[in-house]
């Protein structure tokens, strides 16, 4: 077989496009994250009690912008007291990256939420750290924070 540049060009291009095929498609971990991610979100606007106890580890450290730290029991029955409830909410440009048993996961929320008694409507736009854990064969959320933009 006779090697040349040209040989070589092309062999760099077809490893460059094979070896980003596995950066399109997330890893079935990194898929699975994506779902719960997305459930959570799910469960948030719907206030879904039940929904939260699945996804949530029971070590969950949950933490607020404004600085308030909340253990499991303690996040879902604020999140599903029905003081507030959701407009929208919305988590952009979603960033994951598993790590063996643990999933980083970063996304700009947007959000508006009305308090109940009264309809004042409050805006929130923040920058969300979540970290979740592969417990068995499920991903957990084990600890987030926020931080106001």
């Amino acid at each position: 077989m006779k090697i040349n540049r040209r040989y070589f060009a092309w062999s760099a291009v077809a490893v460059g496009f094979l070896g980003g095929i596995p950066v399109l498609a997330g890893s079935a971990d990194e898929d699975a994250v994506a779902k719960n991610v997305e459930a959570f979100r799910s469960a948030q606007v719907a206030a879904d009690a039940k929904a939260f106890d699945a996804l949530c580890a029971p070590e969950l450290s949950y933490s607020h912008s404004d600085g308030r730290v909340e253990d499991k029991a303690a996040f879902i029955a604020n999140a599903t007291s029905g003081k507030s409830k959701f407009l929208s909410l919305a988590y952009n440009n979603p960033k994951i990256q598993v790590v063996g048993t643990v999933a980083i996961v970063r996304f700009h929320w947007v959000g508006e939420s009305e308090t109940v008694p009264d309809g004042k409507k409050n805006a929130t736009n923040l920058h969300i750290l979540m970290n979740w854990q592969k417990q068995g064969t499920d991903w957990k959320l084990l600890a987030r924070s926020s931080t106001k933009l």
